[in-house]
């Protein structure tokens, strides 16, 4: 799929490492300080653009198409590792760019890729700042703030609860809205708040659709399971990364990493994908009827994703959250101005 033209004042160029040969998008002066962009799933480092264009002038943003997504080199993820084959590669880049030191932002899945690298190389991290992010424990089969598993086999995570009629449309480069499972209906029935549309949709859609695909891809393999939905995660793929059976160490290593670097936790008042009752958990879809055999609330309740991460986030002391109201999952595209404020003002304060 050809890539969109770069926006005004943004270069891209494809950076070999010691890992992989990435893409990344450049904004600002080579000498500026450094700003690292990590998206989230289903989208790439072209959803950053705009959000680079706007940075003070004293900074560089550097956007990166994270492994499996966008024009990076397709290369395998070994989930049992976590979130660590991302964080390695951002690391790998670091290095290859002779950065030092950065300011990282971390968007839903991104920021789970984040909270790996402040834990194993912390000593890169400037400052945090997390859009709408994935709880510390995963992806759900969790409950409760200390994210107790639900089974001890993590069922109800991995690559097994992808649809896969809207993998299958990915894999087709689906651009079609006739249907609910439409890449392009998804995006925008829940990365916004209707009636928001994103001014640069196709070029959107277009970089989401280079996710790739399959048991080794998105969204991974799966393996059966007795405990309820009967499914639990596999060992390859972005979808298994984020299951709780491979981060059960991640939150401890977070809040052990001295010093902290500051945090600041930006979220949409309307997320449906990351929220205490995310539309994206089947515990969630099965108290609300959609998944047969449920097994209730004291045995597999919706996995309190947010107030995980809140509970968290106050053993670990140094953040600020803030709720920008009627957005979704994407409130640094749904309303630029009032992210823009909180972001560049932590920059500032902490440059």
């Amino acid at each position: 799929m050809e890539r969109p033209l770069p926006l005004n004042g943004i270069k891209v160029r494809q950076v070999p490492t010691n890992r992989l040969v990435q893409n990344v998008y450049f904004s600002g002066p080579e000498d500026g300080i450094p700003v690292v962009f990590l998206h989230g799933n289903f989208s790439a480092a072209l959803y950053w653009e705009e959000t680079m264009q706007a940075l003070p002038a004293r900074f560089r943003g550097i956007a990166i198409d994270l492994r499996g997504y966008g024009w990076t080199e397709d290369k395998p993820i070994d989930a049992t590792r976590g979130m660590c084959d991302w964080s390695d590669d951002v690391a790998a880049l670091m290095d290859a760019l002779k950065i030092e030191k950065a300011h990282f932002v971390g968007w839903s899945m991104g920021a789970g890729v984040l909270y790996r690298i402040i834990t194993d190389y912390p000593k890169l991290v400037l400052t945090a700042t997390l859009i709408c992010p994935v709880s510390p424990y995963g992806f759900g089969a969790t409950k409760g703030l200390n994210g107790v598993p639900c089974y001890s086999d993590f069922a109800g995570s991995g690559g097994g609860v992808v649809n896969p009629v809207f993998v299958q449309r990915i894999a087709q480069g689906d651009r079609s809205a006739d249907d609910p499972n439409s890449p392009r209906n998804v995006i925008n029935a829940f990365y916004y708040v209707a009636p928001f549309r994103a001014g640069r949709e196709e070029d959107f859609l277009t970089a989401a659709l280079m996710e790739k695909t399959g048991p080794e891809a998105y969204p991974g393999d799966m393996t059966p399971s007795p405990n309820w939905p009967n499914v639990g995660p596999g060992v390859k793929g972005p979808v298994n990364c984020w299951s709780p059976k491979y981060l059960h160490s991640d939150a401890a290593g977070l809040l052990a990493v001295n010093p902290k670097p500051p945090i600041l936790w930006i979220r949409g008042s309307h997320d449906l994908i990351v929220s205490d009752n995310s539309m994206f958990d089947l515990a969630t879809l099965g108290k609300l009827g959609y998944i047969p055999g449920w097994p209730g609330d004291e045995i597999y309740p919706p996995q309190p994703m947010v107030s995980q991460t809140r509970a968290v986030f106050e053993k670990y002391g140094s953040y600020e959250e803030h709720v920008i109201d009627n957005t979704a999952h994407s409130p640094h595209i749904e309303k630029p101005d009032e992210f823009n404020r909180l972001f560049h003002a932590f920059l500032i304060n902490h440059s």
